[in-house]
């Protein structure tokens, strides 16, 4: 897994992919055809892409994740919060909320995660 980036295009590629794993490489190209207007041909250059970046694999015609959309996710979140903010969560929350007030519920729920990483 060299570049876990994925652009755009890439990702609600990805997301039909994980929505519906594992599928057969003919029935996602159907679906890119129906949900992204993309030609067959399109599906199999980019699943080519994904595959060799190490977040899919294709083996004997069926397609699924080496690398599951939430931990994905947390990768390139980690990844964000160490190339902005040295790696420092309280400075990219400082950052977020300098725009955004957080909600009781979000509040609450930073409460829970901390308190689930003092314990764990």
């Amino acid at each position: 897994m060299t570049d876990l980036q994925m652009g755009a295009v890439e990702s609600r590629f990805a997301d039909i992919i994980w929505e519906n794993e594992p599928i057969t490489a003919s029935e996602l190209a159907k679906r890119a055809a129906e949900l992204l207007d993309w030609k067959k041909t399109t599906s199999y250059t980019v699943l080519k892409r994904l595959c060799d970046k190490g977040i899919f694999k294709n083996e004997g015609g069926v397609v699924a994740s080496r690398v599951g959309r939430a931990d994905y996710y947390a990768m390139q979140s980690e990844k964000f919060v160490e190339e902005q903010f040295d790696g420092s969560l309280p400075a990219f929350l400082a950052a977020f909320t300098s725009r955004k007030s957080l909600t009781e519920q979000e509040l609450e729920a930073l409460r829970r995660m901390i308190d689930e990483h003092k314990e764990g």
